[in-house]
């Protein structure tokens, strides 16, 4: 029995925006997401590719969902109307339970459960029960978010896209990548950072800038864009940085936070060196050993 754990509002939506050429979802063993309410409130509306859970046929015990192999599933989520603690009862800890005995991994539960999440991400509620294989292979991901509602890391389609900085309340967006891009919304604040992501590139000296720029621009309703052409080296990098400034941690757990949050992270050699002088500044010393492989 491999257990509960509970998952906030910003792991799930990080777990649904996972990608690497496509979007994770399109994967068969990535994402088990179920919907313990009743029929009628799932119909009415659900968090997008959730599958209702199934009960007998005396509408009493959950069953285990079908044509799913249960132990191979990375993640196992599920959610009801508002349950927010693994104490006590209710059914999304009712079913979690069950999956519980079959899964590998913890199953999660999605604390605040549906109400919480769809009010926060309004853009993530679907009445669509069933999803194609193309569908699910054209779904495009959000930025993923790095501070809620505060701070995003994404790609350049990302950045450019009208409908995500709308649903994101993005004001501004950080640049670090040798092109500019057009931005698809008026009165969005652009900071460009003109660096290619090859390992003798100097992002160290714009730390400092970017890190003013982000505290400026940064508010309730005033979210930042940080972006790159992919999303993974050089914008990922300035994250970190900006983690580490602002939290005024180390390098380690800036790292550890930002590869929680999007797995495929991956700043160049250069950029970890020059963080590691950056934490040198903030510090006042270096406290991480990057010979770790980790990084």
């Amino acid at each position: 029995m491999s257990g509960l754990a509970l998952c906030s509002e910003t792991e799930l939506y990080n777990i649904l925006n996972q990608a690497t050429k496509i979007s994770r979802l399109a994967e068969p063993n990535y994402l088990c997401l179920l919907d313990a309410r009743s029929k009628r409130e799932y119909n009415e509306g659900h968090i997008i590719t959730a599958r209702r859970a199934k009960k007998d046929e005396n509408d009493e015990c959950f069953l285990l969902p079908e044509s799913l192999e249960l132990d191979c599933v990375k993640y196992c989520v599920v959610y009801d109307g508002h349950t927010d603690s693994l104490d006590g009862e209710g059914p999304a800890i009712e079913c979690a339970k069950l999956m519980a005995e079959v899964c590998r991994h913890p199953v999660m539960v999605l604390a605040g459960g549906y109400e919480n999440f769809s009010a926060r991400y309004h853009f993530f509620r679907s009445q669509k029960v069933f999803w194609m294989p193309q569908e699910i292979d054209d779904f495009k991901p959000h930025p993923i978010e790095i501070m809620p509602s505060l701070l995003y890391l994404g790609d350049i389609r990302q950045a450019s896209d009208r409908y995500i900085l709308k649903d994101l309340k993005i004001k501004s967006q950080v640049n670090v990548s040798p092109e500019p891009v057009n931005v698809s919304l008026e009165n969005v604040h652009v900071l460009h950072i003109p660096v290619t992501d090859t390992a003798d590139s100097d992002l160290l000296q714009s730390f400092p800038s970017v890190c003013a720029f982000i505290d400026a621009h940064m508010g309730p309703n005033c979210a930042v864009l940080v972006f790159s052409k992919l999303g993974i080296s050089s914008s990922s990098a300035v994250v970190i940085a900006y983690l580490m400034h602002c939290k005024k941690c180390s390098l380690k757990e800036a790292w550890a936070h930002v590869l929680k949050c999007k797995a495929n992270m991956r700043p160049n050699r250069g950029f970890v060196e020059q963080l590691l002088e950056w934490e040198k500044t903030i510090l006042g010393q270096a406290a991480t050993d990057i010979s770790d492989p980790k990084f």
